[in-house]
């Protein structure tokens, strides 16, 4: 197993005492953090794109500039690009610099995005959302793959001959495809042979094995082989306790506050954009938030693992009420504690 950090930036006012930090202690804080995962041996880092609600995170390329500057083995990836959205030339334009800055560390995961709100932001339709993830991955594929690219599509005018530069660092650089709620995204994974990266992080478990058992099939069935098809788990939150009652006894306020104001009352009825697991005590039993003692959370990532068979498994520590000391102190907890057991129950051939 390896393991990845993610932060979504986001910035909305601590749910229990209204506390709001500033714009650029955020993008402080989500640098050392990675700063620190690097140091305590984490695989990747991630930060995710948000165009609407409480997020800081509409400009991605500019904080794992920021990340590759500071650190020089993790690898940096996004959680999500949003493609869909964005204009291909420019995603393999700036994504290709930063992996010419970072010598190669950058990985892309695409996707649609999960706030409804940035289609109307730019001026698309939400109805095409699908058709508009598919034809501008297909043509960022080809942009970073091929030179003199001449294309013709819907959704941008055609280019003719067209090599974006720079070129990445060493080749197309890895593009996994974020998944959480429809068929879509495995499917699209499946038909290039790239690997999938599911949320796991608001439906139970079954939905999102379901879309990776889709994936799995789908993937053999276009001809490639089944053991390239890596997947990735992402995770609700990370608090780690000495006991399962200390966890709940200093997390539980916290969490539940969070689940309320996080509600979507417009999107009640739509999957994958308000948590079932109002609780902490349904968190931590059928939830996919690692919540609780060392043991506990290996017990439960290796459940995952016995229904996924995943390679990369996700962690999120701000956003869920740390202090930044204390986000430091929880990686560091995972890395001595937990990440050992898992690596070592949970072999990959991921980044060998």
């Amino acid at each position: 197993m390896r393991f990845s950090v993610l932060s979504l930036i986001g910035h909305a006012p601590h749910p229990l005492t209204g506390e709001l930090p500033s714009a650029a202690e955020r993008f402080e804080d989500v640098v050392e953090t990675g700063v620190a995962a690097e140091r305590l041996g984490f695989d990747a880092y991630a930060v995710g794109e948000r165009h609407a609600g409480p997020f800081l995170s509409s400009s991605p390329t500019v904080v794992l500039g920021a990340l590759a500057a500071r650190t020089s083995r993790i690898r940096l990836l996004t959680g999500v690009t949003v493609v869909a959205i964005l204009d291909p030339v420019r995603v393999a334009e700036d994504y290709a610099t930063l992996d010419q800055i970072s010598r190669g560390r950058i990985e892309l995961v695409v996707g649609k995005g999960a706030e409804a709100g940035h289609f109307d932001l730019f001026g698309l339709d939400e109805d095409r959302q699908w058709d508009l993830q598919a034809e501008k991955y297909e043509l960022l594929r080809r942009l970073w793959s091929e030179e003199k690219v001449t294309w013709k599509g819907e959704f941008r005018p055609p280019l003719k001959e067209v090599t974006t530069v720079p070129r990445p660092y060493d080749g197309l650089p890895r593009i996994w495809h974020g998944s959480a709620t429809s068929r879509n995204s495995p499917e699209l994974a499946a038909r290039h042979g790239d690997p999938l990266f599911t949320a796991n992080a608001i439906q139970p478990r079954e939905a999102y094995a379901e879309l990776i058992r889709h994936y799995r099939e789908r993937f053999e069935a276009y001809g490639h082989d089944p053991a390239t098809a890596h997947v990735a788990a992402g995770s609700g939150g990370l608090f780690i306790a000495d006991t399962t009652r200390r966890a709940v006894e200093q997390y539980k306020d916290y969490y539940e506050a969070r689940v309320r104001q996080n509600f979507k009352p417009h999107l009640a009825d739509k999957p994958g954009y308000n948590t079932p697991f109002r609780t902490i005590e349904d968190a931590i039993e059928n939830g996919p938030q690692l919540i609780g003692s060392p043991q506990q959370i290996i017990d439960k990532i290796l459940t995952y693992h016995e229904l996924y068979r995943h390679d990369l498994q996700s962690i999120t520590v701000d956003g869920i009420g740390l202090s930044r000391s204390r986000q430091t102190e929880t990686l560091q907890r995972f890395a001595e504690e937990i990440a050992p057991v898992v690596r070592r129950e949970a072999p990959s051939g991921l980044w060998s």
